[in-house]
């Protein structure tokens, strides 16, 4: 028997509502709250205040689900005589498997695991991470003393990989009277999901705000980012991680810019 609880799957109302948590001891539902540069915070804020020109775009860049043309597979092998575990597992990241797998959840040295990458059939990011099926296997073929295999169905998948993306970010561009940038202000909400996947912390961040400036001269820049948890599949890695979000945001924000200030896109 279970019982059906109220789902928190908007990131606005999961910092409003604190009466539905997603995880009890977290009150606000904010995982974390990140700012970079912040000793440039004070300065931005003075340039665009002072500046001539804003810019200003909020955009979403929506969550999407990575679906390989194959399904995540593994299978499990124990050696009873030695104690060593096999994983066949279609990973894009076979050491960083094993170490997880061993050191975390097995309790195992790394040489008692040997994990095995086929043809992975696709994985674009969705299969670098560690997965609990790949463990539970280990553990069923020790068990009981045989090979033991799992095979995701195509609908397992959507509930079950890691998705992709779900920004949400307010970013306003201060231009002097010449046109020329003087400081670029961000604020984003991540989607964590449910629980943080391997990379989960890293994407928004350190992969994401760095790139901010693009390939444009600016002399200031402040990225605030808050994570944020909801009742949804875990965010991490996907196509470019990062990268793609901050790229999309930079080029739509110039483009907008050029066209306020009357000029050519490739002009400014």
């Amino acid at each position: 028997d279970f019982e059906e609880l109220p789902a928190i799957i908007d990131m606005a109302q999961a910092l409003a509502d604190n009466t539905n948590r997603v995880h009890d001891e977290i009150a606000d539902n904010q995982c974390f709250d990140w700012g970079w540069i912040e000793d440039n915070r004070a300065k931005v804020d003075a340039a665009i205040k002072a500046a001539p020109h804003v810019t200003t775009l909020e955009l979403v860049n929506n969550r999407l689900i990575p679906n390989a043309m194959e399904p995540r597979a593994s299978i499990g092998e124990f050696n009873p005589g030695t104690g060593d575990y096999k994983l066949t597992t279609t990973s894009q990241n076979p050491h960083l498997t094993r170490l997880l797998v061993a050191a975390f959840v097995l309790g195992i040295p790394e040489n008692k695991l040997q994990v095995v990458a086929p043809d992975v059939g696709g994985g674009f990011g969705s299969k670098i991470y560690h997965y609990g099926e790949e463990a539970l296997v280990l553990a069923a073929a020790k068990k009981i003393k045989k090979p033991v295999k799992w095979v995701a169905e195509r609908s397992e998948s959507f509930l079950s990989d890691a998705h992709g993306r779900d920004h949400v970010t307010k970013i306003e561009l201060a231009l002097d009277k010449d046109n020329n940038f003087t400081a670029v202000r961000t604020e984003t909400y991540a989607n964590m999901g449910a629980y943080l996947s391997t990379f989960a912390s890293c994407i928004p961040t350190y992969l994401y705000a760095t790139l901010l400036a693009g390939v444009y001269t600016t002399p200031a820049i402040y990225a605030e980012v808050k994570a944020v948890f909801t009742n949804t599949v875990p965010v991490d890695a996907y196509r470019g991680a990062g990268r793609p979000e901050a790229t999309f945001l930079i080029e739509r924000l110039v483009d907008i810019a050029a066209k306020e200030m009357g000029m050519d896109r490739v002009e400014i």
